[in-house]
């Protein structure tokens, strides 16, 4: 079921909720964050490892994520199982037939590159993509959502010296504790609008997102002029078709300029990004 109106309030909504997260967790740009406590009332630091941060991110913004969808008229359940699509499902509670599905992402900006973040995935391109009906791996179906969206945060990382990051601090030293992610800047796109035509991680069905900060920000991915339906269609037959190399032999179909040529699209469906 799609519904544009319904789905063009909720992304503004969305976005306004979202530019308010940075005062929600962070003061002063620093993460408010800054490590576990035991009931002895000591404290230790947060490991700088993403996936570490990014569960720890996910469980501070959750309660805001709460209130938002309770202010909106929409009940929030989040995936039953881990590494299920989406992290949460919005369903609206006087009509449980819109759901939206946000999924959550960080990332951080490449040191080497200016302007560019480490990207991150945006779900399989696998069995529930391809099926739609399918409950594999998917809280609900992947054709009851309304729209898709990727609601991400991109953070500097603070490098601790050994002797902090091992250290086990006090209740009463908290202010001493430096934070080890600052710098938050957030957003809520719709997934395909930031998708890219590679996969994200190797060899695992998972689409990958595009990586400069610019055009995540704006949803100006590869697909940007293409739009969902192809976007949908190049990722369900991704490495399936087989297209012709240069010498004759046959390679599996795995960009989207391929795909435009293979389809006789025109080009100017293509949205050429600035390369890595």
């Amino acid at each position: 079921m799609r519904c544009d109106k319904t789905k063009d309030g909720f992304i503004m909504l969305l976005n306004t909720f979202t530019a308010t997260l940075g005062e929600c967790i962070s003061e002063n740009d620093e993460w408010t964050v800054k490590g576990f406590i035991d009931i002895f009332k000591n404290i230790y630091t947060v490991s700088t490892d993403t996936k570490v941060l990014s569960k720890i991110l996910e469980l501070h913004l959750f309660p805001y994520f709460l209130d938002f969808a309770n202010k909106i008229g929409y009940e929030v359940e989040p995936s039953t199982h881990q590494n299920w699509y989406p992290d949460l499902s919005f369903i609206k509670k006087d009509n449980p037939n819109i759901k939206f599905a946000v999924d959550l992402k960080t990332t951080y900006p490449l040191d080497d590159y200016p302007g560019f973040c480490n990207g991150f995935t945006l779900g399989s391109h696998g069995e529930y993509f391809i099926n739609r009906d399918s409950r594999k791996n998917i809280q609900f179906p992947y054709n009851q959502y309304t729209a898709h969206f990727c609601l991400g945060i991109i953070y500097s990382r603070t490098k601790l010296p050994v002797d902090v990051e091992m250290r086990c601090f006090s209740i009463d030293e908290i202010a001493e504790i430096p934070s080890v992610i600052r710098n938050f800047t957030f957003f809520a796109v719709e997934k395909w609008k930031i998708a890219s035509d590679k996969r994200g991680s190797g060899n695992t069905a998972n689409i990958g997102s595009i990586n400069y900060i610019e055009d995540i920000i704006s949803g100006n991915g590869i697909f940007a002029k293409a739009g969902e339906a192809i976007f949908d269609d190049y990722w369900a037959n991704y490495g399936k078709i087989q297209v012709e190399r240069s010498d004759g032999n046959r390679k599996p179909l795995t960009s989207f300029r391929e795909y435009i040529s293979y389809l006789q699209f025109s080009e100017d469906l293509f949205n050429p990004r600035k390369p890595k």
